[in-house]
């Protein structure tokens, strides 16, 4: 598995995995009906970057990396993760959140806030609890699930500085 930067080049495999998610509207306070113009400003035109997972020229994940706010929080980064249905349950998001925490270090980010988890993605909760994210603020019934009505979103945070991201 390769993590490198994306290019525009790739975005037509972006959008394969971007889209269904969008349409799904169970993880993503993203319009179900996004277009692919929007799609394309929001994932790689507005974050600093964006970067791609692939093997053997597929492209299998992707995430961006964004600062959350301006001025005195410009030390506190923001990311957005998708995977493949193919490549779900392999650790790749893991691989994907480890790649980006080093990356934001790197770039001198020292912290890293996701700012709308739905509670009912459990799976990722579960995930960012394990590599260290601390929910910090629960926002009552902020998300509209498709299918379980409004649910909670956790704001969840992880303070990067001197972390040795093995």
């Amino acid at each position: 598995m390769q993590i490198r930067p994306a290019t525009d080049a790739d975005f037509e495999a972006i959008w394969a995995i971007f889209q269904p998610i969008a349409v799904a509207g169970e993880t993503y306070g993203y319009d179900r009906d996004i277009s692919r113009d929007q799609a394309y400003d929001l994932w790689m035109r507005g974050p600093r970057v964006t970067y791609v997972a692939e093997r053997e020229g597929e492209v299998l994940g992707t995430y961006y990396l964004k600062t959350n706010q301006a001025g005195p929080g410009n030390h506190v980064c923001n990311c957005g993760y998708m995977v493949a249905p193919a490549a779900r349950g392999k650790g790749l998001a893991s691989d994907l959140c480890r790649h980006s925490q080093r990356l934001a270090v790197s770039l001198g980010y020292r912290a890293m806030q996701f700012n709308f988890v739905a509670v009912t993605n459990t799976t990722v909760v579960k995930l960012w609890s394990k590599l260290d994210f601390q929910t910090v603020g629960r926002l009552p019934m902020a998300f509209c699930h498709p299918t379980q009505g409004y649910v909670d979103a956790l704001v969840m945070y992880k303070w990067l500085d001197c972390d040795p991201l093995s």
